[in-house]
Parts: structure tokens; C-alpha cells; sequence
């Protein structure tokens, strides 16, 4: 595992799995939200961010956290494994309430930018997004998964007791 991507719903938790999974192979992390954002919930333009996206993925080892669907079909030529958290939306629901309630008011690592966590309307897109996300994403991902290059490794969660387990072993 050199090259790994992590996808799934917010408040899946990919980002911590991504941490974690970084200090016991010692792979560097690029989260894609850092590449996305800038201050204060600004976001760069798609052109802006292909291109950082670009520079990374030629890395000879890197764990790419997060979806943005829109470049995940080329994010998969370069990788050699997924892990796909296909949680039920009530546990991503909760995922997204507790992270927001434990980072209000700051930014978190993981962002790009200065980008404090709070509740306003477009928090209330990100919960819009989530409570959507399997049954407007799951049957796209599970076929994209399944028709991918055969040297692509596929690791399936779909629940927070496996993530725990996959780590512990």
C-alpha cells in the first residue's frame, strides 16, 4: 500500500482513519479538503485544484482522504487501494454533529485555510449532503469499485467495529 484512497460519506470518519492508518505505515496524508478550501470557507476554482491535485497524486506514496466525486474516477488510475466507508447515514449524521461540536469556533488540521467550524447555513448543505449521499452515491461507487483495475485493492467498511479492527491487525 503506496498509493491509498479513502472515500466514503462526511462524518464517516475517513480523516481519522487516515491518520491513523499514516502513523502505523508511514505514508504522508493529503486531505483534499486542505487542497479545496481557503479562508474562511472559500473555495479555489476547479482549475486551481486539479492542479494541486495533479502534483500529489504523481508522488511515488501518498493516502488521499475525502470524495469529491468529480475527480475520483482519475483519482483511481494512480492508487493501488481504496477503502470505502459505506456507513448508514445515521452514524455519518452523527459523525458530522460530534466533529462540529468538538471543533466549534476553530479550524481544523485537516482544512485548508481558516475555515472554524460552526453552524450556519451551509452546514445545514453539509447535513442536506449527507442524508443524501447513499442513495445518491452507494450503487455508483460499489460499480465503480467493482470495475476497476484488478490490481487495485478494495477494502469495504461498514462499520466503525471493522475500521477498528482493520487497524488493530
Amino acid at each position: 500500500m503506496k498509493r491509498i484512497l479513502i472515500i466514503g460519506n462526511a462524518g464517516a470518519g475517513k480523516t481519522t482513519f487516515a491518520l491513523a492508518l499514516k502513523d502505523k505505515i508511514n505514508v504522508p496524508v493529503v486531505h483534499l479538503d486542505r487542497l479545496f478550501w481557503k479562508d474562511n470557507w472559500n473555495y479555489i476554482c476547479a482549475e486551481e485544484f486539479d492542479e494541486l491535485l495533479e502534483k500529489a497524486l504523481v508522488k511515488q506514496e501518498w493516502i488521499i482522504d475525502g470524495n469529491y466525486n468529480r475527480t475520483l474516477r482519475y483519482r483511481m488510475n494512480y492508487c493501488d487501494t481504496v477503502f470505502y466507508f459505506d456507513f448508514p447515514t445515521a452514524t455519518c449524521l452523527w459523525g458530522i454533529t460530534k466533529r462540529i461540536f468538538q471543533n466549534y469556533g476553530k479550524s481544523r488540521a485537516d482544512m485548508g485555510g481558516k475555515c472554524p467550524e460552526y453552524f450556519d447555513r451551509q452546514k445545514l448543505y453539509l447535513y442536506k449532503s449527507v442524508f443524501g449521499f447513499n442513495r445518491r452515491h452507494r450503487k455508483e461507487y460499489h460499480r465503480l469499485l467493482k470495475t476497476r483495475n484488478n490490481s487495485i485493492n478494495v477494502v469495504v467498511f461498514k462499520n466503525r467495529a471493522q475500521v477498528k479492527k482493520y487497524l488493530e491487525k
